[in-house]
């Protein structure tokens, strides 16, 4: 039996294996089937068969059929930097996509990861030191963004292709759709639709060996908009956006950041130091061209490689030999920090095949839009890690260019889109000073210059075509060509300043006394400003038989410091002594600087009156009167110089309007000497007899607000007016005038004036800063600027009627005292406590005032019943 099982196994162990033997080959010759039929994995060359090669620093293929797009991406470029440029090449200017705008700069890395491909945006923000042992935990806390990933969609033994299509046709690199506040009604402002992907496109695209460029055409599309934009857009439904997206290798070369300091103005980047211990652990450093001597050893000598500047062909002929020669005047500058023909202008022919928007070409073009957001913009970009500047533009809107800007209705609007602080005091805190419109945290694409200068030079004008009648027209027009040359000296100058490195400097006006302005001889040697940089006042003379420069056409000290400072070469060792040689004369009084941040322009924003826009002069007070005479007396001449025998009535109010935005901007300079305190940066050791913050003398904010009262809050202060108001109409176009009412109306423009004035004095921001600096020597107290304002707002005429203007003005006045009062927040007590005696006071007075007429007493009647509402106890 047992011999019999073991036979019975023997048969079935040999028939199993026969069996397994039988399968193996079986499935064997599946297997051999299945690789037989199995297509091999597709190759680079079957992948870009029907494309176009754009060869360069990273290689791209454009299929010719469908247009799509696809990027090789080497090896050897995975885990580099490099840095990516976006620029906006057309699209609504009300969404700052203006053509050629500089828009977004950042470091990136590629790295495969699988069998993906991802693009990873770098923080550059911080630094650590390698001695330092913490360093070993760099960055831990901080991860890179991930902003593009994608399947390899074939590699060969030296790189990868993948498809990019999601890249540059989308919104992963610089978003074009702005995110309005949530606070925002809908509508209130234009905006793109979502972006169609099916209907976004490539415009162009070129690769070089240093750089990759990829010009865009973005669709968005909006069914139902809620604001259907301006002229500009011809169906708010379908809205199309170019963009260009540059992929730059980053420089390989010896060029070293050189530290940022707060005396000097330059654009930069900040990067905090987190293994330092100093009460100041930057790193910060400013951005600046990478010039190199060609004869080291010498004290002056032509640079390896200049800052070539083209004048594009878009560039109206009579102003390119005035451009090449404001360009060129830089020179002077970079002679004090040793160089010889740094900057040099040439001129882009008609025939020229190169594409001004290569980023290796600086370009000065002019172009005109239907709205622009600027009138001239001359932003630069840098490498992230440097601060070395690798291109830069300018770009002048034609109007601008010319000295001509569209100001019909600039102050009849009045106090329409003026934030009084009192009917909201918190937000009025919160929001200061937020004037800027900047892409970045640089502001250098918010240059308004352009726009100030073109109101000043239209001032100027006036006065040359109203006051000087007694000239020959020859001589007459001579002087204006003379004017237009000067401004648009200043302006090129300015705007090429900014691609240089500079930042504004909005303090360097204070450098002459209004008794040297029209001193020629000094005036062309030094400036008429410390800076180029600055937003000044136009230079116009009341006594027109010394007028001197209208605008300065030089690099005044300060700019001529700065460039010292930012491109003196030094060795390594030698760098920091010769920079602090350099910044100790800060305190030479030529050389003073204050920038965006600094001034004074928006209601509550910034502490020194002197860092301010629309300025001139180291006595603001006295030049403010000069200028309050000075439209004064051109008011009466206005008509009869400016009616013109066939022509409508819109020429006039013009030249109006621009004349009430002299007295508008000297009101603002001048109001913000009320509880104002002078700042100064020099650092512990320097040469100086004057602390950090120091207010205002009281008997300058005094004369300050006695100016104020004769030319904006007396009862007379605007008589020079009213024989024009029934002339001041704008000519009708179509109907344009559904909705509105077209009559004049001047007290909406007076009230405006009054009001922005108001608005500074009375913010809580200046009366907090006045209760704050009286513990460090300012003697004038709020109380007494209340009261003060109370005497100018009310005394003239409390034994007479009230006319019109002064209405308004008294019952603002109290309206805002009442809102100090009963305000939740942003008002300190002793602010509220002054306001609460200056409506008691002015009560007082109202009783004993006489009245005539009605309306005054309507008015007295409606102020005693504002004052005890504010009275009464809650």
């Amino acid at each position: 039996m047992k011999k019999s099982i073991t036979l019975l196994s023997l048969v079935l162990f040999l028939a199993s294996g026969a069996f397994a033997q039988k399968k193996k080959k079986a499935l064997s010759a599946d297997s051999l089937k299945k690789v037989q039929v199995t297509p091999p994995k597709p190759g680079i060359k079957d992948k870009i068969k029907s494309s176009k090669k754009i060869d360069g620093l990273f290689a791209m293929y454009r299929d010719t059929v469908t247009g799509s797009l696809q990027m090789y991406v080497k090896k050897g470029q995975l885990g580099k930097d490099y840095i990516y440029q976006s620029f906006s090449m057309g699209g609504p200017t009300t969404l700052y996509l203006n053509q050629n705008m500089i828009r977004t700069t950042w470091l990136f890395y590629i790295q495969k990861s699988d069998d993906k491909i991802e693009l990873l945006k770098r923080n550059t923000n911080f630094y650590y030191d390698q001695s330092n042992p913490v360093s070993k935990v760099a960055n831990v806390d901080v991860s890179d963004a991930v902003f593009y990933n994608d399947k390899v969609v074939a590699q060969d033994s030296l790189g990868y292709l993948i498809s990019v299509d999601g890249l540059f046709l989308g919104d992963k690199l610089d978003p074009v759709k702005p995110v309005f506040p949530p606070t925002l009604p809908p509508g209130a402002m234009f905006n793109l639709g979502n972006l169609n992907t099916a209907k976004s496109k490539y415009q162009k695209i070129r690769s070089y060996p240093g750089n990759t460029d990829v010009v865009v055409e973005l669709a968005y599309d909006n069914p139902v908009p809620l604001n259907g934009g301006g002229k500009d857009i011809t169906d708010a439904r379908y809205v199309r956006v170019k963009m260009q997206h540059s992929f730059l290798e980053v420089p390989k070369n010896d060029f070293r950041p050189r530290r940022d300091d707060p005396r000097v103005g330059y654009f930069g980047g900040e990067v905090d130091n987190l293994t330092s211990l100093s009460p100041t652990p930057y790193k910060d450093f400013i951005s600046r061209w990478n010039l190199k001597k060609k004869n080291p050893s010498a004290a002056l000598s032509e640079p390896v490689e200049p800052i070539v500047f083209w004048i594009e062909n878009t560039t109206p002929l009579a102003y390119r030999p005035i451009i090449k020669e404001a360009g060129e005047k830089w020179n002077e500058a970079f002679e004090k920090a040793g160089f010889k023909n740094a900057v040099v202008m040439k001129e882009m022919s008609d025939t020229a095949s190169w594409d001004p928007a290569d980023i290796a070409y600086n370009v000065i073009r002019w172009v005109s839009s239907a709205y622009p957001s600027y009138g001239a913009i001359g932003p630069s970009f840098y490498n992230p890690l440097t601060g070395q500047i690798l291109g830069a533009d300018i770009t002048v809107e034609w109007r601008s260019g010319a000295g001509t800007v569209v100001t019909d209705d600039l102050f009849s609007a009045g106090n329409s889109s003026l934030k009084l602080p009192w009917e909201n005091p918190i937000e009025a805190v919160a929001a200061t000073p937020k004037h800027l419109h900047g892409f970045d945290k640089n502001h250098s694409a918010s240059c308004a210059l352009a726009q100030e200068l073109s109101m000043q030079y239209q001032a100027g004008l006036t006065a040359i075509e109203a006051l000087d009648t007694d000239l020959p027209e020859a001589k007459r027009v001579e002087t204006v060509r003379e004017m237009h040359k000067q401004f648009l000296y200043y302006l090129i100058m300015h705007e090429m300043g900014h691609t240089l490195g500079l930042n504004h400097n909005m303090k360097s006006s204070q450098m002459l006394s209004p008794a040297q302005m029209n001193d020629v001889a000094l005036t062309r040697k030094i400036g008429l400003q410390g800076s180029v940089m600055d937003y000044p006042a136009i230079n116009v003379s009341s006594d027109r038989s010394k007028q001197g420069d209208y605008y300065t056409t030089k690099a005044g000290p300060y700019d001529l410091w700065a460039i010292e400072y930012g491109y003196t070469p030094f060795s390594e060792l030698e760098e920091e002594a010769g920079l602090n040689k350099i910044l100790s004369r800060s305190t030479d009084p030529q050389l003073v600087f204050g920038n965006d941040a600094d001034d004074m322009r928006s209601p509550g924003g910034g502490i020194d009156p002197r860092v301010n826009v629309n300025d001139q002069t180291n006595d603001m007070v006295a030049y403010g009167e000069d200028r309050f005479k000075l439209v004064n007396t051109m008011m009466p001449k206005l008509k009869s110089r400016f009616s013109k025998t066939g022509q409508s009535y819109q020429e006039l109010r013009q030249r109006y309007m621009q004349l009430n935005g002299q007295r508008s901007s000297m009101a603002a300079a001048v109001s913000r000497f009320v509880g104002g305190v002078y700042v100064d940066r020099s650092f512990v050791g320097q040469k100086t007899t004057v602390a950090p913050f120091t207010p205002v003398p009281v008997a300058y904010q005094k004369k300050a607000m006695a100016l104020l009262d004769k030319y904006v809050f007396a009862p007379d202060a605007f008589d020079a007016d009213s024989p024009l108001f029934p002339y001041l109409q704008i000519q009708r176009r179509g109907f344009g005038f559904f909705g509105t009412n077209e009559d004049f109306k001047p007290q909406n423009t007076f009230m405006g004036i009054q009001l922005s004035t108001l608005a500074q004095i009375l913010h809580p921001n200046t009366l907090t800063r006045i209760n704050n600096s009286g513990l460090y020597g300012n003697t004038y107290s709020v109380a007494s600027v209340m009261s003060d304002l109370a005497n100018h707002i009310f005394v003239a005429d409390l034994k007479s009627n009230v006319n019109l203007f002064r209405q308004n003005l008294q019952t603002e006045f109290v309206k805002a005292s009442a809102s100090i009062v009963s305000a939740p927040g942003g008002y300190d007590n002793a602010s509220k406590a002054a306001a609460l005696f200056t409506l008691k006071k002015i009560k007082t007075q109202l009783g004993a005032a006489v009245s005539t007429n009605e309306q005054t007493k309507a008015h007295r009647t409606n102020l005693v019943f504002l004052i005890d509402k504010a009275l009464v106890v809650r």
